[in-house]
């Protein structure tokens, strides 16, 4: 399940709270899929420009965007190590973002994963079940995990109905 299928569960959180958001992605990959959340949000759009220095670690290196005052909210498809997020969150407080967040589609959350995120700059990282979180994994603070099961039973049931799937995404 793609991040952008999880959409409207991560959406509908965000949406709760009237916040001046900016989207971030992390990477110039993620980019497709930040925009489409800064677009249904009517919020801004800002991208992390870093490189790799070896797998699983990477620098941060800057903002392409304006962060400022601003909720910034790191939008993936996946959270492993958490190492690109935390490096992520630390550039955008340093740029002047007012909060941290992020909305993850899989908490895979390896290694030092959940020691990094105790200790980073996330005000909140919000995840869904489509990996369970073990109870180590629960204990962490910051992690609040949404259920993707009403979205997948309304997917259930429009295809039972030969009713489109897609205007559950769109």
């Amino acid at each position: 399940m793609d991040n952008l299928y999880a959409a409207p569960v991560l959406l509908e959180h965000l949406k709760q709270k009237e916040e001046d958001y900016v989207i971030i992605s992390p990477d110039a990959g993620g980019v497709e899929r930040a925009r489409a959340y800064a677009k249904r949000l009517g919020a801004s759009l800002a991208i992390v420009d870093k490189r790799r220095d070896a797998p699983n670690q990477a620098q941060a290196m800057h903002i392409i965007g304006d962060v400022k005052d601003k909720v910034a909210v790191v939008i993936d498809d996946m959270i492993d190590t958490a190492g690109t997020m935390c490096a992520a969150a630390n550039v955008l407080m340093d740029n002047g973002a007012k909060d941290v967040m992020a909305c993850v589609t899989h908490p895979i959350l390896s290694g030092p994963a959940i020691q990094r995120l105790e200790e980073s700059v996330f005000s909140q990282i919000v995840v869904t079940d489509t990996i369970p979180l073990d109870e180590e994994r629960k204990k962490c603070s910051k992690i609040k995990q949404l259920s993707v099961a009403s979205l997948l039973a309304k997917a259930i049931n429009n295809v039972h109905t030969e009713s489109s799937v897609s205007v559950l995404f769109v």
